[in-house]
C-alpha cells in the first residue's frame, strides 16, 4: 500500500504550482484550493490503490472538467488573459492513465477521443486512433468513429476511405460499418453538390450514362478492399487547350465523373449484398440512401438497390417496399413533378398490396405514408389523398388481422399516436374503436381509449 501511496503523493506534488497559482491570482480562494488538493487526494488513492475500476477515473475526469469549466469562466470575468496553468493538460493525462491501465475499455478510449477532438488536439488524435485500432481491430464503432473524424475535422476523404476499407478487413461481418461507409460517401457527395450550387455550376449533378463504370471494374470478391470507381486526370483535365470552352468541359466530366454518378455507394451495396445476401440489410441500405434527397444521383443508386432486391426476393415485404417507393426517391414534395409520381406510386402499391397481402408491407407502407404526411410543404389536396390511400390500406390491415391473426397492440398503438400527431382525428378514432375490441386490456390503447374519451368530454 506504501506503494500506492507514493504513487498518489507523486502525482500530488506535480500539481503543487497550478495550486499556487491559483491563489495567487485568487482565481480560487485558500479554502477552495485546499478543497481541490483534498478531493484530488482521495482520487488518486483510489486510482493508485488496489480494485480500482474505469468508472473512478471516468469521476475523476469529470470532477476535472467540471473544475476546469469553472476556473475559465471565473479567469474571464476577472479579465485575466494569461491563462497560466490549464486543466487541458491534467485531464488528457488521466485519461491516458486509464487507458493505459483499462486498455480493453472501449468507453474510455471513446472518452479519450472526444475531449481530445473537442480541445481540437489532433496530434493527440492522432496518437489515440493509432494506439486504440491497433488494440481493437474489430470494433467497427472505432473504425467509424475515425473515419468520421478524418472526414468532419480534416476533410480528408482519401483517409476516411482507407478507414473504411481497412476496418471492413477486420470487420466483414458488421452491417453497421457497410451502412457508415456507404452514408460517408453520400454525405460526400452531397458535400459537392453544394459546393457546385454556391459556385453556381448549374449542370446536373447526374445524367443518364452507361453503368460503364461499374462494368469496368473486375469485382474480386475474395481481395481485402473493394474496387471503387477512380478519377484519372483525364476526368477533370481533358486537354491543354486555353479556348473559352475549356471550363465547360470540366465542369460535363466531372459532373459525370463516378464521385458524382453514385457509382461509388452502388458498389459499396453490391459488395455488401454479395456478402450477406439479406433483403432486409438491403432495405436499411435503401433508407439511407434515399435520406440524401438534394444529391442527383440518389434516384439512380435508389433504383439500382430496388432492382437487385427485387432480384433477390421478388417476393419479400422489404424489397416491394423498395420497389414501390423507387420512383419518389429525390423527388421534392413541392416539385411541379411529384403529384403525377406520386399518382403512379400510389397506384402500385394498391396493387401491390392486393397481389402479396401481408401485415409486414402493409407496415412498411403505412410508415412510409405517414412520413409523406409529416412533409411541411405538402399541397392540402395532395394530403388529402395521401390520407384516403392510408385510410383504404388501414382497412386492409384490419382485415389482416382479423382474418389472420397476427399484428401487435404495440404496433397499433404507435400508428394511433402517428396518427392523432397528424391530426388524423378521423382515422384515429375509427382504428381505435376496431383495436380496442381485438386487444381489450392492452394498456396503451386503454390509455388512448381515455385520453380521447376525456376529449370528447370536454368538447362537450
Amino acid at each position: 500500500m506504501s506503494g500506492a501511496s507514493d504513487k498518489a503523493r507523486f502525482y500530488l506534488e506535480q500539481s503543487i504550482p497550478e495550486l499556487q497559482e491559483f491563489e495567487r491570482k485568487k482565481i480560487f480562494t485558500k479554502d477552495e484550493v485546499s478543497s481541490i488538493a483534498k478531493n484530488r487526494s482521495d482520487f488518486e488513492h483510489k486510482l493508485n490503490g488496489r480494485g480500482s475500476v474505469p468508472s473512478d477515473y471516468a469521476r475523476y475526469v469529470a470532477y476535472e472538467m467540471n473544475l476546469e469549466t469553472l476556473r475559465r469562466k471565473r479567469t474571464k470575468r476577472m479579465g485575466q488573459k494569461n491563462a497560466g496553468h490549464t486543466g487541458q493538460k491534467r485531464i488528457s493525462f488521466i485519461l491516458d492513465r486509464a487507458t493505459r491501465k483499462f486498455h480493453g475499455d472501449v468507453a474510455l478510449w471513446m472518452q479519450y477521443l472526444d475531449y481530445s477532438r473537442q480541445q481540437k488536439a489532433y496530434k493527440k488524435v492522432a496518437q489515440i486512433l493509432t494506439s486504440v485500432l491497433r488494440l481493437h481491430p474489430t470494433k467497427p464503432e472505432l473504425w467509424i468513429h475515425a473515419a468520421k473524424y478524418v472526414m468532419e475535422d480534416q476533410g480528408d476523404m482519401t483517409g476516411a476511405r482507407s478507414y473504411m476499407q481497412r476496418g471492413l478487413r477486420f470487420c466483414k461481418q458488421s452491417k453497421e460499418l457497410w451502412l457508415e461507409y456507404a452514408r460517408l460517401e453520400l454525405i460526400y457527395i452531397a458535400k459537392i453538390a453544394r459546393r457546385r450550387e454556391i459556385l453556381g455550376l448549374n449542370s446536373p449533378l447526374y445524367e443518364h450514362t452507361s453503368q460503364s463504370a461499374l462494368n469496368d471494374q473486375e469485382t474480386d470478391h475474395e481481395a481485402d478492399h473493394i474496387a471503387l470507381p477512380r478519377i484519372t486526370a483525364e476526368d477533370i483535365n481533358p486537354s491543354l487547350s486555353t479556348d473559352d470552352t475549356a471550363d465547360q468541359i470540366v465542369s460535363q466530366n466531372l459532373s459525370k465523373s463516378p464521385v458524382l454518378t453514385g457509382a461509388i455507394p452502388i458498389a459499396i451495396f453490391d459488395a455488401a449484398m454479395d456478402n450477406f445476401r439479406d433483403v432486409s440489410f438491403g432495405e436499411r441500405f435503401y433508407n439511407v440512401a434515399i435520406e440524401f434527397t438534394s444529391i442527383g444521383c440518389v434516384g439512380e443508386i435508389s433504383k439500382h438497390i430496388a432492382n437487385a432486391l427485387m432480384s433477390l426476393d421478388n417476393a419479400s415485404p422489404a424489397s416491394i417496399s423498395c420497389f414501390i417507393r423507387q420512383p419518389l426517391a429525390g423527388v421534392q414534395t413541392s416539385s411541379p413533378e411529384f403529384p403525377a409520381i406520386l399518382g403512379v406510386v400510389l397506384k402500385q402499391l394498391r396493387i401491390q398490396i392486393e397481389t402479396h397481402p401481408s401485415l409486414e408491407l402493409v407496415d412498411r407502407s403505412m410508415d412510409w405514408l405517414l412520413s409523406c404526411i409529416s412533409a411541411g410543404d405538402i399541397d392540402p389536396d395532395i394530403r388529402t389523398v395521401i390520407v384516403a390511400t392510408l385510410s383504404r390500406i388501414m382497412g386492409q390491415y384490419r382485415t389482416l388481422i382479423l382474418t389472420k391473426g397476427g399484428g401487435s397492440g404495440d404496433r397499433v398503438a404507435d400508428l394511433l399516436q402517428g396518427f392523432q400527431a397528424r391530426g388524423l382525428e378521423k382515422l384515429f378514432l375509427s382504428t381505435l374503436a376496431w383495436s380496442s375490441k381485438v386487444w381489450p386490456l392492452h394498456p396503451g390503447l386503454l390509455t388512448l381509449k381515455a385520453s380521447a374519451a376525456s376529449q370528447g368530454d370536454g368538447s362537450q
